[in-house]
């Protein structure tokens, strides 16, 4: 991600933009016309679609017009937008599953076909589909806006379903804000968080994952695959039914159950959005609902993604842009999600996807390969969530660095409030596979982490659920491998083991310390997950092995995965302790690569690493600001798996120097063992760091007595 001048950048012009965007940052000033046209081609939609008084809120309802409603009279109104049909009747249980004229549906103006019917025609959990028909064809469909889609356990095949219960959900946290100063987030996916072979429920996730998650001390979950799709092992990427809670883990009530759960135990629940792109299948999907190749997507060459076997939305049509933005509201309110992570951003923001283009300078953002009709769209769901929550989470998966993705739509930004910061992940992996211990430089490893766009919050990871998949391997898994199965046993003293766990606590503590905005960690790599994951399939023999989560092996003390997850639980409590600890200056201290010794501050905290593999040192000296140091926090302590080679309970005193101490700087002494990093409070400080406040994030109802 470019950060400076760039060899290829153009010089500054002497124009200077009104956009905060550009004038924080000199070097996007060339570039100002293709950003100022941006941003003001947002304004000018929001125009289009909202008229002189209108807002998104109000056009964002179209969930609230199409699909399956109750009228006030007790009736029931479908309505579908399927402008090249000639006809569409519903068939369900209700009809025998037979095409009867009294479920015919009337076409009015714009291509919108209704139905209505009275009270006793359909009821809650009748089964039922589209039959449409166009010019050349028909076909059955699943209705774009379902907001129930279920598969048949013998058929295999899917349907809408009639949701109407006779009591709605009851939501016990009335208002809920999250605390996310800074934002610990715990990425998860319903159908493998359970121990056992098969497919998880809300409910299972309620009671047995949530009380873990809580435990361990993040403040948010990042939920996959939570809009219906048709293959399970999509990882939820391929969806069919953007308004449909997937049925195989559970019910909508469920769902809102879960999430009620969370908010009361203070925990914020991100959804992972998919707006990317649409799974091909036609029976279940949108692909090709009246028959057309471009009702929701391209018609062209632009149809289908290249790399992902899917289809592309055309986001300059104003019913895609209802669609979408109906589908952001929809998941807000229905079901109180706290806030979004953007799937796949970057391939919306190329007409090329990215594929195979280095982002190397701001050149490569600004030559004509930007779609601007989907940056249109992502400018306009960022503004219409913040407007309908402003405390809501917004979050881009994007890797090629484009200026201004997490800066706010006033100032010339697209308005998301985090980008995530692929390049780590990518860098850890890196330096496993291709560097010896004794050449990991902290002067890199510091870089690395710290090189990103100062006015965009980003969040930062060792791995996600991309690094976990079969195929690839987690961060432990490269780093024990197969001595996993045979040395994980306490008192086991095997070497490989032994440097895993201790740079698996240490890659973990120096990414999380250096954060700007929030840290992800995928469910179980907390405390060192085996293995991949790998979803049922053909090549497997459609087995469940390894699409599950193994809570026994952290729950078993004679495991040393109790020893990562002690730690992961230590570490994630220091940072959540420190009030907006992702905002506090991260100074650079120390760093010496041929010693491999990295320190930095953060507040009153001192992070020092050394990486040697093989040296520990005696008295070593750093600068730092003067006063009493204490421990907080060590990688070697043995409740985390280490030799207790550090003494937690002494007092460190800095020494003065007539060189340094003019600049408001002493020597700090230390013992640095081997290959392990430990974590000091300043004492006695005049401005000693704020702890995070006690809040109350839910308000409930008052109950009766």
């Amino acid at each position: 991600m470019p950060k400076t001048k760039s060899s290829s950048a153009k010089q500054p012009a002497k124009k200077v933009s009104k956009l905060n965007l550009i004038k924080n940052d000199p070097w996007l000033q060339p570039y100002s016309e293709a950003i100022e046209g941006r941003h003001n081609d947002a304004i000018r939609r929001e125009k289009e679609l909202t008229g002189k008084k209108g807002s998104l809120d109000e056009f964002a309802n179209a969930h609230n017009y199409f699909g399956l409603h109750r009228t006030a009279d007790g009736g029931w109104v479908f309505r579908e937008w399927a402008p090249n049909a000639t006809a569409i009747t519903l068939v369900g249980d209700f009809s025998q599953w037979h095409r009867q004229a009294r479920y015919e549906l009337k076409r009015l103006e714009g291509g919108v076909w209704e139905l209505k019917l009275p009270s006793e025609a359909l009821h809650h959990g009748d089964h039922y589909k589209m039959v449409v028909t166009w010019d050349g064809g028909e076909g059955e469909r699943i209705p774009a806006y379902a907001t129930r889609v279920v598969q048949d356990e013998k058929t295999a095949l899917f349907s809408a379903q009639v949701w109407n219960p006779a009591e709605p959900y009851r939501w016990e946290c009335e208002e809920f804000k999250p605390d996310t100063k800074p934002l610990l987030i715990y990425e998860c996916h319903i159908g493998m968080a359970q121990e056992r072979e098969g497919v998880g429920t809300y409910k299972e996730f309620r009671d047995l994952v949530l009380p873990r998650i809580a435990a361990d001390g993040y403040n948010a979950i990042q939920i996959m695959a939570i809009q219906e799709h048709p293959y399970y092992g999509s990882f939820g990427y391929h969806v069919s039914n953007f308004f449909a809670a997937s049925s195989r883990f559970g019910t909508p009530e469920e769902l809102k159950s879960l999430i009620d759960r969370a908010h009361r135990l203070g925990i914020a629940v991100i959804m992972d959005i998919v707006h990317s792109h649409a799974v091909k299948n036609e029976q279940e999907g949108l692909g090709r609902l009246d028959g057309s190749h471009d009702l929701y997507f391209y018609g062209d060459s632009r149809r289908e993604h290249p790399a992902w076997d899917s289809l592309c939305f055309d986001y300059g049509k104003t019913e895609v842009l209802h669609f979408l933005l109906s589908n952001c509201k929809y998941w807000l309110e229905e079901y109180r999600f706290d806030g979004f992570r953007f799937d796949g951003v970057t391939s919306m923001l190329y007409y090329n996807h990215g594929l195979g283009q280095a982002f190397g300078s701001y050149d490569d953002y600004y030559n004509g390969n930007q779609d601007t009709n989907a940056i249109t769209y992502l400018t306009l769901a960022n503004k219409l969530i913040h407007s309908i929550n402003h405390s809501a989470i917004t979050i881009a998966e994007e890797m090629s660095g484009m200026p201004g993705l997490a800066i706010p739509v006033k100032d010339g930004g697209i308005g998301f409030d985090y980008r995530m910061a692929m390049g780590i992940p990518d860098y850890w992996i890196k330096t496993l596979k291709e560097k010896k211990d004794e050449d990991w430089h902290p002067t890199s490893i510091f870089w690395e982490l710290t090189n990103r766009r100062a006015d965009e919050k980003t969040i930062s990871y060792v791995e996600s659920h991309d690094q976990a998949l079969v195929g690839d391997k987690t961060v432990i898994f490269r780093l024990i491998d197969d001595k996993m199965y045979w040395h994980m046993m306490k008192g086991d003293d095997d070497m490989t083991v032994s440097r895993g766990i201790a740079l698996h606590k240490m890659i973990r503590l120096v990414t999380a310390a250096t954060i700007n905005g929030g840290y992800l960690n995928f469910m179980g790599n907390e405390f060192g997950h085996p293995e991949w994951i790998d979803f049922p399939r053909e090549g497997n023999g459609w087995s469940y092995k390894y699409a599950r989560r193994q809570w026994d092996l952290v729950d078993r003390k004679e495991l040393k995965y109790e020893y990562l997850n002690n730690f992961d639980n230590a570490m994630v409590e220091l940072i959540a302790g420190v009030y907006n600890f992702q905002a506090l200056p991260v100074g650079k201290l120390w760093e010496k690569d041929d010693d491999q010794i990295l320190a930095f501050s953060r507040g009153d905290l001192i992070f020092v690493f050394n990486f040697n593999p093989a040296k520990s040192f005696s008295d070593y000296g750093i600068l730092t600001p003067p006063g009493e140091y204490k421990v907080v926090l060590s990688t070697d302590s043995p409740q985390f798996g280490g030799y207790d080679n550090i003494d937690e309970s002494i007092s460190h005193f800095t020494q003065s120097d007539a060189l340094y101490s003019p600049l408001g700087v002493e020597w700090l002494y230390l013992y640095m063992p081997a290959r392990s990093a430990m974590v000091l409070r300043r004492h006695a400080s005049a401005h000693t760091t704020k702890k995070a406040p006690a809040k109350r994030s839910c308000r409930t109802k008052a109950r009766k007595q």
